[in-house]
Order: C-alpha cells, then structure tokens, then sequence
C-alpha cells in the first residue's frame, strides 16, 4: 500500500509527459479520432451564443410570452407608469388581459380611471401588441359595518321624523 501514490504519481507524470511530446505513455495505444460518415455536424455549435437569444428562443418554443408579461406588470410596474404614479398604485392582479389597480385614495382611482387608455397604450407598447385590454381601477376599500361590534341586528336605528 505505501507504493500505491507513488504508482500513481508516477503514471500521471508519464501521461503528462506524453502529452507533452506526443508519444504514447508506457505502450499504451492513444485512440484515433472516429470519423464520422454521413451529415456534418451543425455548423457554429461550438460558437459562442447569447444567453438571452437562447433564453428568448426556449421562451417562445414553450409558449410563455404571456406568463412573462403578466410578470412584467407586476415587476416593471414602476419603470412604465412613473415613480408618482406608481407610489399611489400598485397592481392586485392581471388576469386574462385585464390588469386590476388598487389606489390609496378615490382622487388617484378617478385619475386612473381617465388615464386607462393611455396606461393600456403603454402598457402594450411595453410587453406587447394585445397583452393588456383593458384597466379596471379600484379605489380604497372602507370597513364593513356589518359585522362587529358596531352592527346591529334587525332594521336598526330608523328616522323618526315622520
């Protein structure tokens, strides 16, 4: 057993060195690369090629334009409305088309609601012709009553005022 790194260097420094002058190491036989017949390998595989194109093309292969721009809306949201805008929205959900918009106050819901063309517009321009049809803007959303300790059973307090 104690010969066996030495054996073992040993060969690593006769393979090293018959790589270095081109000679087969200890009569070994080096193999002659197998020729292929019939079609050429792919041309420019071994070239280098953009992640992204690669990326770009397997995104289109599997059909996930959609999923990736309804992602978009939701991590780009900021860059494509304007850091105002976005301070006082912020996007609930998408779903098949339509993105729905929460506001901290009904001033922002009313501006939204008129600036809704405009957002789809860009919006479209940003992720795609057709991805986002329409907006539907909800303003800030008040305490139910109807339950808790502030309800009361039946018809409640009425007028009395005749």
């Amino acid at each position: 057993m104690a010969d066996e790194p030495d054996d073992v260097l040993r060969l690593a420094r006769e393979i090293a060195d018959a790589y270095r002058t081109g000679t087969p190491a200890s009569g070994r036989t080096t193999r002659r690369p197998i020729k292929r017949r019939g079609p050429a390998r792919r041309p420019g595989r071994e070239d280098a090629v953009a992640l992204g194109d690669v990326l770009g093309e397997m995104v289109q292969h599997q059909g996930w334009e959609e999923r990736l721009a309804a992602s978009r809306v939701f991590s780009d949201w900021a860059s494509i409305v304007g850091p105002e805008v976005a301070q006082h929205c912020q996007v609930d959900h998408f779903t098949d088309g339509v993105v729905y918009l929460e506001t901290s106050s009904t001033a922002w819901a009313k501006e939204l609601k008129m600036l809704a063309p405009r957002l789809v517009a860009k919006l479209n321009q940003e992720l795609g012709d057709g991805q986002v049809l329409r907006i539907d803007v909800r303003g800030p959303q008040a305490p139910s009553w109807k339950k808790g300790r502030r309800s009361v059973k039946g018809r409640g307090p009425r007028d009395t005022y005749g």
